[in-house]
């Protein structure tokens, strides 16, 4: 299979599963536990029809939004993801120029392989940076700061990892950053030499934004389990997001909300956007899909907050429903680094062509001129939403 021949996730799923060594392949295929919730991700687009208008001469429709006070223009962008540089040489460099090119967010994560300032530097598109709470507040100021200094537009606290979710395909392959060879590994890693050759001839394996506040995840080898338990604050409470979303003090979003009473509460503390999101099913097995969650969340604080759904995201009608629902953009994180595994910065941007040319082709088949004419009376429940 090559590039040009993926139209859809599971193209990109296979083709990504041929070129990376089974520990990183796995590490962004898996999820938690039994990863009933993985799945729910996705599946729960299947519970909802949407309802189209005919006759309505759509012409091209307009998928422009506003969205942390940029216009993008699709309702679509990339989620924070951890060390790119392990999919594709290029790592973020690639996932922000393809962001760019096709208008809308790239997002970074704190974790990244390259620094806010490098691709400040090469991007001029919207950015949103993904933040932690650590241990060591230091770290957390000094990503806050730079971020702000590095003009990015907004900002996002992520919620939901207090502890890493028990990931049991990671114990099971050994993944660690940065990588290491292993005896259940060493066949895998050298059934892939182009990858090993990209990793070794390139730059080197780092934790860029913190590689000078700790060596663990540059020098010292973690797995993504360890690295979280002893990095990340567990105590971390509204009172520290609303620090650092006073800290930021612009377009700031949390990352991880999945009720109705944190949707509310986020505003108090001074958001102007929530991502509906459970972490890909990578941390609580057995919770509500962001989908399930969407429809409440927005009648209850649509008007209030920017929602975003992150997560399950596989189709364009998946876009048009979670618009529908209430929801003012999608993200997603798998797909992306499939493509992006499967071809670098080309990779992404034949997948954000296939999800824009699907989005566009669904609104016209659903007679919807922009995305405004997306609400509720598009979409009819197959069974009663119960929250």
């Amino acid at each position: 299979m090559s590039l040009k021949n993926c139209y859809n996730f599971e193209d990109f799923r296979n083709l990504a599963k041929k070129k990376l060594p089974s520990p990183i392949f796995h590490y962004i295929d898996g999820g938690a536990d039994d990863e009933i919730t993985l799945k729910r991700n996705t599946n729960s687009f299947d519970d909802c029809d949407l309802v189209p208008n005919i006759l309505a001469s759509v012409g091209k429709p307009d998928l422009s939004t506003t969205l942390f006070g940029r216009k993008i223009d699709m309702p679509i962008f990339l989620s924070p993801a951890a060390m790119q540089r392990l999919y594709h040489s290029d790592g973020d460099k690639a996932s922000a120029r393809a962001a760019e090119k096709f208008g809308t967010f790239y997002s970074m994560s704190s974790m990244s392989n390259n620094s806010i300032e490098e691709i400040s530097n090469i991007s001029s598109g919207p950015k949103l940076f993904q933040l932690y709470v650590h241990k060591d507040k230091s770290i957390t100021d000094d990503l806050i700061d730079r971020s702000r200094r590095s003009g990015f537009d907004a900002m996002c606290l992520t919620v939901d990892t207090l502890v890493a979710g028990n990931r049991e395909k990671d114990h099971r392959t050994g993944f660690t950053t940065p990588p290491k060879l292993t005896l259940q590994s060493l066949a895998s890693f050298a059934m892939r030499p182009s990858w090993v050759f990209n990793y070794l001839t390139g730059k080197k394996f780092e934790l860029s934004n913190v590689k000078k506040k700790t060596d663990k995840g540059t020098n010292i080898a973690k797995s993504v389990i360890e690295y979280i338990n002893e990095q990340y604050d567990p105590l971390m409470g509204w009172k520290d997001a609303e620090y650092c979303a006073k800290k930021w003090n612009g377009p700031f979003a949390l990352k991880g909300v999945m009720s109705v009473e944190d949707a509310k509460r986020a505003i108090d503390i001074g958001c102007t956007a929530i991502m509906i999101s459970n972490h890909g099913g990578r941390q609580l097995d057995g919770s509500r899909s962001p989908f399930d969650q969407v429809k409440a969340i927005s009648d209850a604080v649509g008007d209030k907050l920017e929602i975003i759904l992150d997560g399950g995201v596989r189709r364009g009608t998946h876009v048009l429903k979670a618009i529908a629902a209430g929801a003012k953009a999608c993200s997603f994180g798998k797909m992306f680094l499939f493509s992006l595994a499967a071809g670098g910065q080309q990779g992404v941007e034949h997948l954000l062509q296939n999800m824009r040319d699907e989005i566009n082709r669904n609104m016209v088949l659903m007679g919807c001129k922009n995305l405004k004419e997306l609400n509720s009376s598009k979409l009819i429940y197959r069974i009663s939403q119960k929250i």
